[in-house]
């Protein structure tokens, strides 16, 4: 999960103790220490600036500062009081090339005419269209603290994609068309590289994993089964692609991949489901059928959640129950399953989508709140689409039913209730894939991340 570090700058003509007329600071001390310490417990890192910004000298001065620092993921400009704008619109702009976030915080009161400071910054930054965000509330309501850890967190986001790499093992899977990329809009809007390699390389590295590699994985990945790791050539075949997976990615220094699974390597090798698995175990981004879109998902939610990611079918939607079935062909952490479905494995069990075979994970994902998420384009442009869902688990007496409503029982469930209208869900949906994230602050968290690259976000 990530933890964002921010500048936490105060600003305003009226500082360094200068009294109104009342015989008060226009300042209020109190109140920017609480401010700071409501952030701490937000779960933002706070680097404070130690002047109170004012003169256009002090603000170039401090945002050429957090401007330079590769640690910093955006800046808060907390309105102490009131400021000319003039001032600090030029060094905004300046900081603003270096793509950190920008949020201005505005705790409500006349005291200190804040709101004065506030608006007339927020009105500054829209006039020469700098993206920000404005928050309007006080340091002791929760909403409005989530709103600017929200966006803290988007902004780590951006920060962290910007000059990575994704890194595409073999060409398209399935025919897919809703999950090519452009790689020049993919560095044009997320400053994300797009690398690619033939299968015949993680082939060899495979087959040249040692045996005594093969075993300690082996070792290593059992607890989180509730039955011992297969033996035989299928079972090794999939544990040596995925010793192969993390050592090409180590070495070439992606950053995320993609994978083409079949046709092609699943013929040729192993089925991909049960490496698929452990990489995102693993904490890493990835997808298969060459799915660009849904790698950047995961990725995202990836590095949002304290869990690891789901991706699979969006296989059946219950427009009445507003209950969804989410299974993936045989790939998914194994640290997700709950109690009424452990996890387990499995055959590949689909002849026209890997002939070579190997083993998969078979689990019906743990109960929990979240999302459901896909990045996709309209009319080439990127969206978002994202709802907030509940993940359950079925009846125990009932889940065997449950399972072989989809004809292949053996291959991992999620079952969920969306929070939103089912008919524009599926009317924005934009890929057979749904990606299920753990966790309540990940809504927000997309929402404020597509802001800051510029992308539509269809939040439902």
């Amino acid at each position: 999960m990530l933890t964002p570090r921010v500048g936490f700058i105060v600003y305003g003509v009226h500082k360094d103790g200068l009294q109104d007329p009342m015989g008060t600071p226009f300042i209020d001390e109190a109140l920017v220490a609480n401010a700071k310490s409501a952030l701490r417990q937000a779960g933002v890192e706070l680097v404070e600036y130690g002047l109170v910004v004012a003169s256009k000298s002090e603000a170039r001065e401090c945002f050429a500062s957090f401007k330079k620092r590769d640690d910093i993921d955006a800046v808060v400009l907390f309105s102490g009081t009131w400021v000319w704008a003039a001032h600090l619109i030029g060094a905004l702009r300046d900081f603003a090339g270096s793509g950190k976030g920008i949020l201005l915080w505005t705790n409500p009161g006349s005291q200190g005419w804040r709101p004065v400071g506030g608006l007339v910054m927020h009105g500054a930054l829209k006039e020469i269209g700098l993206t920000h965000r404005f928050v309007y509330g006080g340091w002791d309501d929760p909403a409005e603290i989530a709103r600017i850890a929200a966006y803290c967190r988007g902004a780590a986001l951006r920060v962290r994609l910007n000059m990575s790499t994704i890194g595409a093992f073999g060409g398209r899977g399935m025919g897919q068309t809703c999950g090519v990329a452009d790689p020049s809009q993919w560095m044009k809007v997320f400053g994300v590289d797009i690398d690619s390699r033939d299968t015949t390389q993680l082939i060899r590295t495979a087959e040249n994993v040692p045996a005594k590699a093969v075993a300690k994985a082996r070792k290593e990945m059992q607890p989180y089964f509730r039955m011992p790791v297969p033996e035989g050539d299928a079972a090794e075949r999939s544990i040596r692609l995925y010793l192969a997976l993390q050592q090409i990615i180590a070495k070439e220094g992606f950053d995320f991949y993609t994978i083409q699974s079949f046709p092609g390597f699943g013929d040729d090798y192993c089925a991909t489901c049960f490496a698929q698995s452990m990489m995102l175990q693993a904490g890493v981004g990835t997808s298969t059928l060459s799915d660009f879109n849904t790698a950047m998902t995961v990725k995202l939610l990836t590095d949002l959640s304290r869990d690891p990611v789901y991706y699979g079918d969006l296989q059946h939607i219950d427009k009445a129950a507003k209950e969804i079935k989410i299974i993936g062909d045989g790939a998914c952490p194994p640290s997700l399953a709950g109690k009424v479905g452990p996890a387990g494995f499995a055959e590949h069990g689909i002849p026209t989508e890997g002939d070579a075979g190997g083993i998969s994970v078979e689990l019906v994902c743990k109960p929990g709140a979240g999302v459901l998420a896909r990045l996709g384009r309209n009319d080439g442009q990127f969206e978002l689409v994202v709802t907030r869902c509940t993940v359950f688990e079925p009846a125990a007496k009932g889940l065997k039913k449950r399972r072989e409503e989809c004809q292949i029982p053996f291959w991992p469930h999620a079952f969920g209730t969306v929070h939103c209208d089912v008919d524009t869900m599926i009317e924005a949906w934009n890929n057979e894939y749904g990606v299920l994230g753990y966790g309540e602050t990940l809504y927000d968290d997309l929402v404020a991340f597509s802001q800051q690259v510029g992308i539509r976000c269809l939040a439902l």
